[in-house]
């Protein structure tokens, strides 16, 4: 939200199952150790917007990916990755196609 406050685009949250107050689309995908589900507020709508994908932590870059996929499901378009931690060792950015940007990385 402060990203969004500073930037002043719509902020549409992503998050897990059971958050979203209103109407939403959602994603399942796969990670090491089993499955996980993501939802994405339908208004605003990202169709036809481009989409800075904003999270705390790159990992694996599954949770990441699906993000991605959710917001071109619904006719956006990644811009682009910011994370405030991104764990080098496990690789997530080589699985992202868009420009990805972190705070700390180790």
């Amino acid at each position: 939200m402060p990203v969004a406050e500073r930037l002043a685009p719509p902020f549409v949250p992503v998050r897990k199952p059971g958050k979203l107050p209103a109407a939403y689309a959602s994603v399942a995908y796969q990670l090491e150790y089993g499955s996980a589900e993501l939802q994405l507020h339908e208004e605003p709508s990202v169709a036809g917007q481009r989409v800075l994908v904003v999270d705390d932590l790159l990992a694996t870059g599954d949770t990441a990916q699906a993000a991605a996929r959710l917001v071109e499901a619904l006719g956006g378009a990644v811009a682009g990755f910011a994370f405030f931690v991104e764990l080098t060792a496990l690789g997530g950015r080589s699985r992202l196609t868009a420009l990805v940007n972190a705070l700390v990385a180790f």
